[in-house]
């Protein structure tokens, strides 16, 4: 039973934000697969919904001028992992997103959803985390782009304010010109599971395919919200390629994250988690680079 009191269905953005602006208490719904959940729980009663499946201008994923790939908010997991732009530039985000859920779920989720319910146990959150990606709001001010590393601001919650809609993310071409990565979700399952920890390593090589030219470490369900590691992507930046730069990696990383414990695992079993999957994905990204390991 879902407990709806009132759904508006936007016919275009200004009209999704204005709809927004007069029902302060309204959520945004997309493909569903989140907010009919909570809905069904209880946790969401007496909602009023502001969909915007009709908005085709936020499905897609083009190539702009810069070089800039942006992904339509509305465009769903099975269109990401099915895009040639994405499979060529962007093979680890394929990859991360073919890991969420099962084929009905991919279907109908988009990557806007996955990325505004603020969890942080998102496989899509961390690889956009270690690719930089640039998240587009749009509401009766304007647009203003957010780095993706601000778009998060606490366990749930975004930086989106009331009347402002996630239109679209961005990878600047600077986080996939030559680079590699690879996502590393451990869950109790192979499939329809929630990530326990998620690590998404995203590499340059230099020319000689000797040293890490550039590192992003990205993690899921390390902390209250997705986030980097900068300490341990300082740490090996420039560093040779090596096991001793792989385990250095995962020392450093452990002290950027702060996991807790929870039904699913303990926050000493994240840490180890933390630790091994920073050496696996960095040293899967190296091997599609080109790199020796």
């Amino acid at each position: 039973m879902y407990d709806i009191e009132a759904l508006y269905e936007a016919e275009s953005v200004n009209h999704a934000i204005a709809l927004l602006e007069e029902h302060q208490e309204a959520r945004i719904i997309a493909g569903g697969s989140d907010v009919l959940i909570q809905i069904r729980e209880g946790r969401l009663a007496d909602s009023v919904l502001v969909s915007i499946q009709k908005l085709n201008v936020l499905r897609g994923i083009s190539l702009e001028e810069d070089g800039t790939i942006r992904i339509g908010a509305l465009t769903s997991f099975s269109q990401i992992a099915q895009d040639r732009l994405i499979q060529k530039h962007l093979g680890v985000l394929a990859e991360a997103v073919s890991l969420i859920g099962g084929p009905q779920i991919r279907n109908i989720g988009t990557i806007g959803g996955n990325t505004c319910n603020g969890v942080s146990s998102a496989d899509s959150a961390a690889t956009l985390m270690a690719l930089d990606a640039v998240m587009e709001y749009q509401g009766n001010e304007g647009i203003r782009q957010v780095p993706i590393q601000a778009h998060y601001v606490g366990a749930g919650k975004t930086a989106l304010n009331h009347g402002e809609l996630l239109t679209a993310i961005s990878i600047p071409q600077e986080s996939y010109r030559s680079c590699y990565g690879h996502y590393l979700k451990y869950a109790m399952r192979n499939a329809m599971d929630i990530a326990t920890l998620g690590c998404s390593v995203n590499v340059r090589l230099t020319e000689d395919k000797q040293r890490l030219e550039r590192v992003r470490i990205g993690f899921g369900v390390a902390g209250p919200v997705p986030m980097r590691s900068p300490g341990a992507e300082a740490a090996v930046q420039g560093k040779p390629i090596s096991e001793e730069t792989l385990n250095e990696a995962g020392t450093v990383a452990l002290t950027d994250v702060q996991p807790r414990s929870s039904w699913r695992a303990s926050r000493e079993l994240r840490l180890q988690l933390v630790e091994e999957l920073t050496k696996r994905a960095l040293r899967c990204s190296i091997r599609h680079a080109g790199g020796l390991i």
